[in-house]
């Protein structure tokens, strides 16, 4: 295998054969158990038929595949068991056990729908090599109930390739790929056969041909996928989480057990990250606890706050109203093994000046209190108006997670002395109203809203808004986007409205429809 671009880097792949499965026998622990000796499978509705989407061990033994149909694997199996597939259970499992993974190296992502990938690149010297990382990781895994197939490589592909196809047998890594059935090149069903038809069984049979005729042949995506599992080219993999810049971490010993005492953990690993970052200047705003239990599990817990902090004891007080919210505490199980803090945002956070007035914290008050209701209440459960650049009223602004960083933007402030250009209320959407004018595209004198007829006093405008024509060609009004002239009026008992009049007349329509769009106070 060409690694001279890759030496420096070591991927472990994870492939489990029985995911689906594995997972159903572990969530049932606590319940009606299944025996191992029993074979299972899940099952899936395809085009009306009941079929096999994923078997055990047990299962398979018994001459069971994987799209068979219900009837026909209970006429060969008669006590099969069989539960509903679920996919998207099966895609969060993997997620779990992705952070649980997160122990080994901080580059663990899940491959769907059956496999991980960890770049163990420099960090296998921490728990005595390769063989040692993995063995601990198997040992996990086979203690949760999770059957296990692993392969190291210096590329991705071929470390998955391996842990899914692979045999044994081969002196080194590069033997053991060209040893690989063309399956692993993951190509479609069509041309995987028709390599086979061409007597092309095995990757090393692939890779002694031109290059030229294999993409002439069976297309270029197929000579990709070779040089790709060859090693001789690379793939970029933006599935790996962004490795934080500061982060802090305890392994201990002996399982902890008390979710108390985790949590004190916990609170020393925030004191350590505050005083990295004052010593950078910066501020967290948003943390991340990873608790690692002895099963191979992790349970992963994040607080975002609105502005940059390093204080440890605000950032632990919205990590336990993060946990008084959970609808699953923190399960310790048979303990923690390990408990890791990352600084996953960071911002500038300079030196702030304490005022003489006393008063100068307000907004940082504000801010907690935000931050307080939003980990209690979910992200969009507290939300502020955000300015959007239009001209029509109605969708000037937009509503945004309180915490979230405001972008530049400001709302247009009225001269000294000017009176208010908007009205404080706002019908979303206007309200129909009939309008009586001295002639069609003159200024109303008399209106009648809500079954109330109103004398028009005094009024000011047209203010003339033009329709938004490079946007949706019809308005929130359920018609062709049209011009507006809108009124500021007063009725003979002081009250302020603000109408408009829906089109041009005669350019642009002959029946022209008013509307009300707001009060002023």
């Amino acid at each position: 295998m060409n690694s001279d671009a890759f030496e420096t880097r070591r991927y472990l792949a994870l492939w489990f054969p029985f995911l689906p499965a594995d997972r159903i026998r572990i969530v049932r622990r606590n319940g009606s158990s299944l025996s191992v000796d029993t074979p299972f499978a899940l099952v899936e509705n395809v085009k009306g038929a009941i079929r096999l989407a994923a078997i055990d061990p047990a299962a398979r033994k018994q001459g069971l595949v994987p799209g068979l149909t219900l009837a026909d694997a209970r006429a060969r199996v008669p006590e099969l068991a069989v539960h509903d597939h679920d996919p998207a259970a099966d895609a969060r499992w993997l997620d779990r056990l992705s952070e649980g993974c997160g122990r080994y190296t901080p580059m663990a992502t899940a491959l769907p729908p059956d496999a991980l990938l960890l770049d163990i690149t420099g960090c296998t010297h921490l728990f005595g090599g390769e063989l040692t990382l993995v063995a601990d990781a198997v040992k996990r895994l086979k203690k949760l109930g999770m059957a296990t197939r692993f392969a190291f490589a210096p590329t991705s592909e071929a470390a998955y390739a391996l842990a899914r196809w692979g045999k044994g047998g081969a002196d080194d890594e590069e033997e053991a790929v060209r040893r690989l059935p063309v399956a692993a090149l993951a190509l479609d069903a069509e041309k995987e056969l028709g390599l086979r038809r061409a007597g092309l069984k095995t990757i090393g049979m692939v890779a002694e041909r031109l290059r030229p005729g294999i993409a002439a042949r069976f297309g270029e995506e197929t000579v990709t996928a070779l040089e790709r599992l060859l090693g001789h080219s690379r793939r970029p993999l933006g599935a790996f989480p962004k490795k934080a810049a500061i982060h802090a971490e305890r392994r201990f010993p002996e399982p902890v057990a008390r979710t108390e005492y985790a949590l004190e953990i916990l609170s020393q690993l925030l004191r350590e990250a505050g005083e990295e970052l004052y010593r950078r200047g910066k501020g967290g705003r948003c943390f991340e606890a990873r608790f690692f239990r002895a099963d191979g599990l992790a349970k992963k817990l994040s607080v975002e706050l609105g502005r940059p902090t390093r204080d440890p004891e605000e950032a632990m007080r919205l990590f336990r109203e993060r946990i008084d919210t959970l609808d699953d505490p923190i399960d310790p199980g048979f303990g923690f093994d390990a408990i890791r803090l990352s600084v996953a945002i960071q911002e500038d956070l300079p030196p702030s000046q304490i005022g003489i007035e006393g008063d100068t914290d307000r907004e940082s008050r504000i801010a907690a209190m935000i931050d307080r209701l939003s980990v209690r209440l979910g992200r969009n459960g507290v939300v502020r108006c955000h300015p959007v650049d239009t001209h029509i009223p109605e969708a000037c602004q937009r509503l945004v997670p309180a915490i979230e960083k405001p972008k530049e933007a400001s709302w247009p402030r009225p001269a000294p002395g000017e009176p208010p250009r908007r009205p404080l209320q706002l019908f979303d959407p206007p309200e129909p109203i009939r309008v009586t004018a001295e002639v069609p595209d003159g200024p109303p004198w008399r209106f009648i809203w809500r079954g109330r007829d109103h004398r028009v006093t005094l009024f000011e405008g047209p203010e003339r808004i033009a329709s938004e024509w490079w946007r949706s060609p019809r308005d929130p009004l359920g018609e062709t986007r049209l011009t507006r002239d809108y009124y500021r009026v007063e009725d003979s008992e002081g009250r302020r409205y603000w109408l408009f009049r829906h089109g041009l007349y005669a350019r642009e329509k002959r029946n022209m429809r008013w509307y009300m769009h707001g009060l002023f106070a």
